[in-house]
């Protein structure tokens, strides 16, 4: 309540409005370095729905909404907004945003852009090389057997990962990182995305099962819609085969979960490394038994460096649409 009654005191007449939705992690770092130019609008703080809260302040009142990922900005919600203009997002994806009712209604949107791509790049090559090296689970066996001097020698061994046959699955930024780390390594770089790309010389497969079916390894990168969910179905899975390595840094959508954890219950797959799951915070229990899984917490994107430069560009796209000036990532939105 009080933070409400600071919200509706005379400091913050004449600011913009902008709902905060979620909120977004780095809203703690962004609003005291803009609070003094938005009057931020904070229905978490509240026990009302977010439509009582949103008939306190006066809706048509209200031309912009910070988001975080983990919430669900549906037509819906947006209907609640008749005034709605442009909607900002922490996040590289746009897969919790009604984006085809955004385009109807004329709402621009913005995303982190290219800010993360570095650092998801580098976990996507983390978690590869920890599941086919065992370092998570060799860190985990030497902990608990070496308090009974069980010799090192039965530790299971790992597999290399130079000279690896990688298939990316969706060649953007994030993508194009990732190829870029793992080619020192000697990997054979393969793709396939929407569309072949002129620019690159490496090998494209228009399925994702040829790529499987040619690759030892398979890095998903791309973002989750309507085409690409379930992507990494059990035929991939299978084409894959069973030596086969995948990682997951783009959603958990991508992949067809009950049937990962049943190919890898089944020796189907060698393993898997994890950034995303489908329903989260949710993980499949029996994940966590599996030596040849790495699980975690959908971090990549999240560094120190990158979570200020994540406030700054959230704030940039704020400033930029209230000054009238370009934003400075915009989505482009489907036709």
């Amino acid at each position: 309540m009080a933070e409400e009654a600071y919200n509706s005191s005379s400091d913050m007449k004449g600011l913009p409005k902008v709902l905060v939705l979620g909120p977004p992690l780095s809203f703690s770092s962004l609003q005291p370095l803009y609070s003094h130019k938005f009057h931020f609008l904070k229905p978490h703080l509240s026990d009302l729905s977010l439509q009582h809260f949103l008939q306190i302040h006066h809706p048509p009142s209200i031309a912009a909404i910070l988001c975080s990922p983990n919430y669900s900005v549906t037509a819906e919600v947006l209907r609640l907004l008749p005034s709605l203009r442009l909607l900002v997002t922490t996040s590289i994806g746009t897969d919790h945003i009604d984006l085809r009712e955004c385009r109807r209604r004329g709402i621009q949107v913005t995303s982190a852009g290219a800010i993360f791509s570095e650092d998801v790049a580098d976990m996507a090559v983390a978690l590869l090389i920890d599941g086919m090296r065992k370092i998570s689970a060799a860190d985990r066996w030497l902990r608990t057997q070496n308090r009974h001097n069980t010799p090192w020698h039965l530790f299971p061994l790992g597999s290399k990962l130079s000279g690896k046959q990688v298939g990316i699955v969706g060649l953007g930024r994030i993508g194009m990182e990732v190829a870029k780390r793992l080619e020192p390594f000697g990997c054979i770089i393969s793709y396939n995305s929407k569309h072949k790309k002129t620019t690159v010389s490496y090998p494209f497969y228009p399925t994702v099962v040829e790529l499987a079916t040619n690759c030892g390894v398979l890095v998903l990168c791309c973002e989750l819609n309507e085409q690409t969910k379930h992507i990494i179905n059990r035929e991939v899975m299978l084409a894959l085969g069973k030596g086969g390595f995948i990682v997951n840094i783009g959603r958990g959508g991508l992949i067809d979960e009950k049937e990962l954890v049943k190919c890898l219950m089944e020796g189907e797959i060698g393993g898997a490394g994890l950034d995303v799951f489908e329903n989260e915070p949710r993980v499949p229990q029996e994940l966590f038994e599996m030596n040849n899984v790495v699980l975690s917490p959908h971090a990549a994107a999240i560094t120190e460096e990158s979570f200020m430069n994540m406030c700054e560009v959230a704030g940039g796209n704020l400033e930029a649409f209230f000054s009238n000036k370009p934003l400075i990532s915009p989505v482009t939105l489907p036709e």
